[in-house]
């Protein structure tokens, strides 16, 4: 990844390529203006060109949907994520969502293909085998089951825990003896922001 992209243009960039690799075409002008938000098609032009500048691109000014990645990847089995700032293990801590990287990994290291990864910050899930600084893929869903291993939001703030659901109670579990179960009252901000799908631990 050029590191002379800003955030906003490193965004386009994973939204190009996600567009291409699930449909085999980049977006147009105006999906792209649709998907930022933005209000002028010029927005989108002036993105692209800076893309273009710094290499990540390569287009052809007149004709339609010719955008193409630089030095693309073309094994099956490699995925490239964005890594959205941290998670803790442990007690729970402010909450980082901007884009910090993006990653190519092997997909073979997940039980099922993640959307985002997230840097672990603590020792509260060593017993899962989840360490102080390793990257946890997540696949977004509002959604777990009992027991689960989950990335969620509590009070603001995003922590992975052991889901633990009964009819009478909601608990976050660490997997370390030395923490205690976060227990969920009634009218906390509470919601699923993942389940957990595998890990990159990076020597």
């Amino acid at each position: 990844m050029n590191s002379s992209l800003t955030d906003r243009q490193r965004q386009v960039l994973d939204y190009l390529r996600q567009q291409i690799e699930s449909t085999g075409l980049p977006p147009t002008i105006l999906e792209l203006q649709v998907a930022f938000g933005w209000s002028s098609p010029n927005a989108v032009r002036k993105h692209l060109e800076a893309l273009a500048a710094a290499g990540a691109i390569e287009k052809d000014a007149h004709k339609a949907r010719t955008i193409r990645l630089v030095g693309a990847r073309k094994k099956a089995d490699t995925l490239d994520l964005p890594l959205l700032g941290r998670v803790a293990a442990g007690s729970p801590i402010g909450a980082d969502a901007g884009l910090v990287d993006t990653l190519a990994v092997d997909m073979r290291l997940f039980y099922s293909a993640p959307d985002y990864l997230l840097r672990v910050q603590g020792d509260s899930m060593i017993q899962d085998g989840i360490l102080d600084g390793d990257l946890v893929g997540v696949k977004r869903t509002p959604e777990a089951q009992d027991g689960q291993v989950v990335v969620a939001r509590l009070d603001g703030e995003l922590t992975i825990k052991r889901l633990s659901r009964t009819a009478r109670s909601l608990r976050l579990l660490p997997r370390n003896p030395a923490y205690a179960p976060i227990v969920v009252e009634p009218g906390q901000d509470f919601a699923v922001e993942g389940v957990f799908c595998g890990l990159v631990r990076r020597g």
